[in-house]
């Protein structure tokens, strides 16, 4: 792999010239909140620490579009949200997250909507330090190797770049003349000391691969009834999520014919009471605690069996996010090394 080096001075006149690879989208604000979104220029970029409440799966598994159209003839997939673009300011946890969603959604038979964004989407990373919420480095996801076309470790007055791809070689060709070759010794110090600095800097802890071993036998705990009475089934801990990515399905007719219609697609969570409701009005997870014991195994153990990968890459969302502090900080503390609180 490539690494370059270029002056902090050049960084907004280089991604303005990345245009003609696509459309330009990056961590903005928005009505006071930090989120991904299509931007227009540069100048808009909030590039920092922080990252966007919605995590970028927004942009390869949205929210909510139409898969197809409909009519007594047959269906047509809708692929027009389908475009070139390039998605700068991602950071470590966030390019981890995507390729746990590789796992899934590239697996043959690969869903075409996913696959179609992934493959018109050129992803620029950047470094960033951790916030008080980051577990990332307990989930192994504070660097990065794959899945980048660009990468970016912010040394103050230079960057280092690492070159992932053919098409990341491309958009430095743009403007080759702001890179440079050589990497001195006192560069690399530089970037020792910012990974010392970095590594210090994490406040929180998950051994992460004893807990599918402690989930395993924590399945009758009774830290699960003590969490079910404090979930409001909210869903916020799935939607906020980079690697959840259930769905729901549903055919819209129009109004004024029956037989033409759409297809949507939404966001859907197992945290949802109807979540697993089936028909006969049979729900096999009605309780709340068998809920919380679904998402957290499926984050902390089988989504590991199947794919050798943790399904949490430690970027503190539901941390921040869950308003009764469920999350997989105090739900692996009362699994492993904490009593279970008193109701």
């Amino acid at each position: 792999m490539r690494i370059l080096k270029m002056q902090s001075k050049f960084l907004d006149v280089f991604l303005e010239s990345l245009e003609k690879f696509g459309a330009l989208y990056g961590p903005v604000r928005r009505n006071g909140i930090l989120t991904f979104d299509r931007v227009e220029k540069t100048s808009e970029l909030e590039i920092s620490d922080d990252h966007p409440m919605i995590p970028l799966k927004k942009l390869f598994h949205p929210k909510r579009f139409t898969m197809l159209h409909f009519n007594e003839k047959g269906f047509y997939p809708d692929y027009s949200m389908i475009e070139k673009r390039i998605i700068i300011g991602v950071h470590p946890c966030e390019i981890h997250g995507l390729l746990r969603l590789d796992e899934i959604f590239l697996k043959e038979p690969a869903d075409p909507y996913y696959a179609g964004l992934r493959e018109n989407s050129l992803i620029i990373g950047f470094s960033c330090m951790p916030t008080e919420s980051s577990i990332c480095k307990s989930a192994g996801t504070d660097i990065v190797e794959e899945g980048f076309d660009l990468f970016f470790v912010n040394l103050k007055e230079f960057y280092l770049v690492w070159v992932g791809s053919s098409r990341g070689h491309d958009m430095i060709y743009e403007r080759e003349e702001f890179f440079e070759e050589d990497v001195s010794h006192d560069d690399i110090q530089k970037y020792i000391e910012w990974r010392n600095k970095r590594n210090k800097v994490f406040k929180t802890h998950i051994d992460f691969k004893s807990m599918p071993d402690i989930m395993e036998l924590s399945h009758d705990s009774e830290v699960w009834d003590y969490f079910a009475d404090k979930c409001l089934s909210c869903g916020q801990c799935s939607m906020v999520c980079p690697t959840c990515n259930c769905y729901n399905v549903t055919d819209v007719f129009d109004v004024t014919n029956e037989t033409t219609g759409r297809r949507e697609r939404v966001w859907d969570s197992c945290m949802f009471v109807d979540y697993s409701l089936v028909s006969g009005d049979h729900n096999f997870r009605a309780k709340r605690a068998d809920r919380l014991k679904l998402w957290y195994t499926h984050k902390l153990k089988s989504f590991g069996s199947e794919y050798g990968s943790p399904g949490c890459i430690g970027c503190g969302r539901c941390v921040e996010t869950c308003p009764v502090d469920i999350n997989v900080l105090t739900v692996s503390q009362a699994l492993t090394n904490r009593e279970v609180p008193q109701k």
